[in-house]
């Protein structure tokens, strides 16, 4: 039976360059990068060409580049040493964030006693940047934090312009970028944010690793002790691997960007078509979305709903109902609470995610799958 990959929102498969990179690195280069032999000066220069190579992807400065262990922790860190150390006094986000993001504001709200408003989201998934100016015009030192691309929807947010209206309010900008990085491009001399986060399996890089980007002199502080690695600021021995596998798969990702990203653009109105025949009264959930990830609200009874993966799962088919952080629920996403109907809340709703290595047969079986249920 062929597997049929299409959950790459939530993972994406190692890229067979990354692997032999990783590979050669825990065969010969296991020294410790903070050593002063030479094993670990080498292991240094991998961790710093690394950097450099991460930093000019995204048109920054290496020394902005921290590397975490994930998006999670990255958001976590940025969200509290914010409140902790920035003093600031209200975070403003939406209610269609990751949960890394939503669950570390309610955390802090309750710690420090801070604001924590929410922007206001449009039926068409779209985050209201009238309703974000109102929030701003109160004068407070603000923490805004919206994701750049929504990672059940897909749904694109127009960073350019939030990031003009932050400044326009003093405001500090965080932006999950776990869903974007390595599938567009972000020009971070073009675009004055503060702090965006990533994460390497999302881009066919290594799970167990990702990297913050800090403005230079925003006065963040570090979430852990113990160490001067990471110029003070993320303690603990790198994972050399891990982080020349990430940039690996950056480097391949916005080398490739171009081709890959029309191929999977291809995949996804060749299944979009397919649904329009086989399913009419299937909708599609957010507009503007990235060319990667299709939702849908599928035109079937409720009842279906708690099956409806496990039947594709046993055809070996794989894709997802939302977050895979919040897998095995049943329960409507927190996302399409916000969007859909109560009516269209009721009927399964499924996310596809597409990557270069799929093919058009992966989509012609995911239909005959749901044809089958």
């Amino acid at each position: 039976m062929k597997k049929v990959y299409l959950d790459n929102a939530s993972t994406t498969a190692l890229h067979p360059e990354v692997i032999l990179e990783m590979t050669k690195i825990l065969t010969e280069d296991y020294g410790n990068p903070s050593s002063t032999h030479s094993l670990g000066r080498n292991a240094k220069s991998i961790l710093e060409l690394s950097r450099k190579s991460i930093a000019k992807q995204i048109n920054a400065s290496a020394a902005e580049i921290i590397f975490t262990s994930c998006g999670t922790e990255a958001n976590n860190w940025i969200m509290r040493s914010a409140i902790k150390d920035l003093k600031a006094t209200r975070i403003i986000t939406s209610k269609i964030e990751h949960h890394a993001v939503l669950h570390t504001a309610i955390a802090l709200q309750n710690e420090y006693d801070i604001q924590v408003d929410y922007v206001k989201i449009k039926p068409n998934g779209e985050v209201d940047l009238t309703h974000l100016v109102e929030l701003l015009s109160e004068e407070k030192k603000t923490l805004v934090s919206l994701m750049h691309v929504n990672n059940e929807t897909g749904t694109i947010l127009d960073l350019d312009r939030v990031s003009q209206i932050c400044q326009e309010h003093h405001a500090l900008l965080h932006s999950d970028t776990v869903q974007s990085i390595g599938k567009t491009k972000i020009d971070l001399q073009h675009t004055p944010i503060d702090f965006i986060v990533a994460s390497a399996h999302k881009f066919h890089g290594p799970k167990g690793v990702g990297f913050a980007f800090v403005r230079k002199n925003t006065g963040l502080q570090p979430l852990f002790f113990g160490g001067e690695q990471e110029k003070g600021q993320r303690p603990g021995t790198e994972a050399i691997h891990q982080i020349a596998g990430m940039a690996k798969a950056l480097e391949l990702s916005y080398q490739n960007l171009e081709s890959e990203s029309q191929y999977i653009s291809s995949l996804k109105d060749y299944a979009i078509e397919r649904l329009k025949t086989d399913f009419p009264g299937f909708k599609i959930n957010g507009e503007k979305a990235l060319y990667n990830l299709l939702n849908v609200v599928l035109p079937f009874d409720e009842s279906k709903i708690a099956m409806l993966l496990f039947h594709l799962d046993m055809k070996g088919i794989a894709v997802s109902r939302g977050s895979a952080c919040q897998s095995g629920s049943i329960r409507p996403s927190h996302v399409l609470a916000e969007m859909l109907s109560d009516e269209d809340l009721k009927k399964p709703s499924i996310r596809i995610s597409f990557s270069h290595f799929n093919t058009k047969e992966d989509i012609d079986l995911l239909i005959e799958g749901l044809k089958n249920i």
